[in-house]
C-alpha cells in the first residue's frame, strides 16, 4: 500500500504513514462472520440489558451483529415501557372500581 499524501510505501495494517505522519484512511473491515443476527435481536428484546452489553462489546469488531443487538434492546425497552403503562392503567382501574364498590 502507498501513502496518498507522500507516496511512500507503507504496511497494509499501518494507521499512519511512517514518513509523513498522515493518517491512512482505510475502509472499515468487518469480520467474515459479521451479519445481522435475528437470534441475538430476539434475545435482546427479552433481555435489553444483555442486548446493550453485547452492543458495547461488538460495536467495533462486528458492527452488524452489534446493530441487531442494539435494535433489539431498544425495542425491548419500548415494549416494556408500553406494557408497564397499559398494565398500570388496567390495575389502577381495577383497584379503583374495587375501592369504589367498598365505599
Amino acid at each position: 500500500m502507498f501513502c496518498k499524501n507522500c507516496g511512500a510505501e507503507i504496511d497494509d495494517n499501518a494507521v499512519v504513514c511512517p514518513k509523513c505522519g498522515v493518517a491512512v484512511h482505510q475502509t472499515m473491515r468487518t469480520a467474515a462472520d459479521d451479519a445481522p443476527n435475528t437470534g441475538f435481536m430476539v434475545l435482546s428484546i427479552f433481555f435489553p440489558l444483555i442486548g446493550f452489553i453485547l452492543y458495547l462489546v461488538w460495536h467495533t469488531e462486528s458492527p452488524l451483529k452489534a446493530k441487531s443487538c442494539g435494535k433489539g434492546a431498544i425495542i425491548g425497552i419500548i415494549i416494556g415501557v408500553v406494557l408497564g403503562v397499559v398494565l398500570g392503567i388496567i390495575y389502577g382501574s381495577l383497584i379503583g372500581s374495587m375501592l369504589g364498590s367498598i365505599y
